[in-house]
């Protein structure tokens, strides 16, 4: 009988793995409402047990109908922090090797727009963000959440746009707003041709880790700006490697 009870080293790999998993888990939701509500499910789960031990029928049912909708009620409440954690594992570098082509055709999309807002003579002002959030710059604006491309964004920076003096804000595939604010770079910019599109991208690749593109309206010529330096009259080849070289070969190093 003792023989059967008699753990095996699968055992402990399979106590060991769900461990580790709990642990991440506590770890992540530590200091959020999550935590709080996390806590206040294991209380009622420990109840339940108790319920059980002590044949407290009626409290007991009641608990058991509970169970019933927990793993529902989980789902609602955590999408938020399942979000999140979804997001940050894509971070990690085993799954940014499956993201790299999405990677490619939003800069593709973003190349394609600037080529076309330079044979416009189409001022444009895009930010791509990367580490760090842009949340704060994103409420200055109109929310779009819009799959990106190149027809959007020339659309959007075609006058008579109401939204054609602000900046985009490009996050992963998306045009999450448009419209935006953006803080003024204080650098001195010694051509005078640079506007403020010019200053606000290098405000903001000063305040973030960000990368803007910039298609100056007067001259047709584009720009980066990125770490607080401004990369200007690149080519769209230039502009290709460099938002690659950014966002593409980073990630893969």
């Amino acid at each position: 009988m003792f023989e059967l009870l008699k753990p095996g080293i699968m055992d402990f790999i399979d106590v060991g793995i769900v461990t580790v998993i709990l642990y991440f888990v506590l770890k992540f939701i530590k200091g959020t409402r999550a935590f709080q509500i996390l806590v206040g499910l294991l209380v009622l789960f420990m109840l339940s047990i108790i319920a059980r031990g002590l044949n407290l029928g009626a409290l007991s049912f009641m608990l058991n109908s509970l169970g019933a909708i927990w793993i529902i009620a989980l789902i609602i409440v955590f999408q938020p922090e399942i979000r999140n954690a979804l997001a940050r594992m894509g971070r990690y570098r085993f799954f940014k090797l499956f993201a790299v082509s999405e990677k490619e055709k939003v800069i593709a999309e973003i190349v394609k727009a600037a080529d076309e807002c330079r044979r416009g003579k189409i001022g444009c002002l895009l930010v791509m963000e990367r580490d760090v959030e842009l949340g704060e710059f994103v409420n200055t604006g109109v929310r779009l959440d819009a799959k990106i491309s190149a027809p959007l964004i020339v659309s959007i920076f075609t006058p008579p746009s109401p939204l054609h003096d602000g900046a985009c804000i490009i996050k992963e595939d998306k045009i999450v707003a448009a419209g935006c604010v953006l803080p003024l770079g204080e650098e001195h910019i010694g051509d005078i041709r640079y506007g403020m599109r010019h200053r606000a991208a290098l405000g903001i690749s000063v305040v973030s880790d960000a990368g803007a593109v910039v298609v100056s309206e007067e001259t047709a010529k584009i720009s980066v700006a990125f770490q607080g330096h401004l990369y200007s009259d690149l080519s769209i080849q230039q502009l290709k490697e460099f938002l690659e070289n950014i966002y593409i070969q980073k990630e893969e190093k």
